[in-house]
């Protein structure tokens, strides 16, 4: 069993990588977006937190969030988003053939891995290295040619707000070592 401990910070910038179970792709789905924004949407409601920057990809997310000064349950927050998800998609892709007694004994559909990564971000440098590698994600995997391309990212709305220009990552290489959490 891992040791795996997660850090909790109060006011917190986080990095998250969420997968499917067993790599599936569904989420960029149109059921199953809808069903991460009302998640979100219900979310906030009850526990406020900024979306940084956001990648969708068919078979895993990534994100950074800001939560709320004195707020560092981010847990929470995702397995509400989860449990939003799987309740809206849950009877079109749950799969019953792939449950094990340890995910029905947890009560656990088949959409997502049972755990995510986080990383909490240090300072600038690793700010700027995870908004990069969010935003070349679609590329690195082969979903886009160029960042511009993929349609399910953050990366627009930085455009617009000055914080990329729009061909960034044109001509860029990246280093496939970084695995930040897939």
């Amino acid at each position: 069993m891992s040791n795996y401990r997660r850090v909790y910070v109060p006011g917190g910038l986080y990095f998250f990588t969420v997968k499917t179970f067993r790599n599936q792709h569904f989420l960029t789905d149109d059921d199953v977006r809808a069903a991460l924004r009302e998640g979100i949407q219900f979310t906030r409601q009850s526990m406020p937190f900024d979306i940084v920057a956001w990648v969708l990809l068919p078979n895993h997310l990534h994100c950074i969030w800001r939560l709320p000064s004195g707020d560092a349950d981010f847990s929470a927050r995702w397995s509400i988003i989860k449990r939003t998800v799987t309740q809206r998609c849950g009877e079109r892709l749950n799969r019953p053939e792939w449950l094990t007694a340890r995910r029905r004994q947890r009560q656990q559909g088949t959409l997502w891995q049972h755990r995510y990564w986080d990383h909490l971000i240090r300072d600038e440098d690793d700010f700027n290295r995870h908004m990069d590698y969010i935003h070349w994600n679609p590329v690195k995997h082969g979903f886009a040619v160029n960042v511009a391309d993929w349609p399910y990212s953050s990366f627009h709305r930085l455009v617009r707000s000055g914080w990329y220009a729009e061909n960034w990552g044109e001509d860029i290489a990246f280093d496939d070592n970084d695995k930040f959490g897939e």
